[in-house]
């Protein structure tokens, strides 16, 4: 009995200790390094998130920032006066991240523009809600949708789909593409992504590429499946933008539960010849709020 109970006890200890060690481990917090940031009285610093803000804290007040207007995810910064002492600010995204950042003084700060990037290294394009009006977006897409008008085509195919860009509108600050994809299989495609980046062309050795991805503010016609021998044409409504020298507009389509993945490459001359949608009668009654 003195030997089982001699166990016991010491087993008894040894659970303690590992509950102890556990607690430890599990209590033990993680530390968020600060980003060092410099900003001056006289120009704008620029950030850029991968997702939209939603909660700004400036450390003090000599710190001026607002987001940028019309974009969720783009925030400015200037210095309310100058030499103002060491202060913070922390930005809250909608993905759930807290980005703190170390803010000092310069009349010249060496970089005015930053990009919060990703680890895929991922940058985005996108128009707050607010900055859209639903019921003119709907009406300019679905006149696109049923537009004559064709323009400079680019298309690819591969495993019995056609993937094609066969028109490129704009109207104010929305550029509207119209896409068909066609399925010359038996197979039904059942649609997992579409989405759009601005690439670079080549990547040099020893350099990173850079991708910025650009947010859909609307779907028109949107289909998740297209059936064996069929077709579908839908029409996305984008940010406006033009492409920089050596690179270009990639539109990825992408299967479900499947391999048969589609990309096409949009050159920036392409771009610039979108048609101008014209001024159509728009029932104003729905609005994003």
């Amino acid at each position: 009995m003195k030997k089982i109970n001699a166990r016991m006890v010491m087993g008894f200890f040894l659970f303690l200790f590992g509950l102890n060690v556990n607690a430890q481990s599990i209590l033990q917090p993680k530390s968020i390094a600060p980003y060092p940031l410099e900003i001056t009285y006289f120009k704008t610093t620029n950030i850029i998130f991968p997702s939209a803000i939603v909660g700004v804290d400036r450390g003090s007040k000599d710190v001026l920032a607002q987001k940028a207007k019309g974009a969720a995810n783009i925030l400015q910064l200037k210095a309310a006066r100058d030499s103002f002492p060491e202060t913070n600010l922390t930005v809250i995204t909608a993905d759930g991240k807290l980005n703190s950042f170390v803010i000092n003084y310069n009349p010249k700060p060496f970089v005015l523009n930053v990009s919060m990037k990703e680890r895929d290294n991922k940058n985005s394009i996108f128009l707050s809600p607010g900055s859209v009006n639903e019921a003119e977006v709907t009406t300019y897409a679905t006149h696109a949708l049923y537009s004559k008008y064709k323009g400079r085509k680019v298309k690819h195919r591969k495993y019995g789909i056609r993937f094609g860009l066969n028109g490129i509108f704009i109207r104010d600050n929305l550029m509207y593409l119209r896409l068909t994809i066609t399925n010359k299989s038996n197979i039904s495609y059942n649609i997992d992504q579409l989405r759009f980046f601005i690439r670079d062309q080549k990547k040099a050795k020893r350099t990173a590429s850079q991708e910025i991805e650009i947010t859909p503010v609307h779907i028109q016609n949107k289909v998740t499946k297209i059936d064996g021998q069929s077709s579908q044409t839908l029409v996305v409504a984008v940010p406006k933008f033009t492409i920089p020298d050596k690179k270009y507009l990639a539109i990825q389509l992408f299967e479900s539960n499947g391999g048969r993945h589609i990309e096409l490459s949009v050159k920036n001359r392409t771009i610039i010849k979108a048609a101008v949608l014209p001024t159509l009668q728009i029932n104003r009654k729905y609005t994003y709020q």
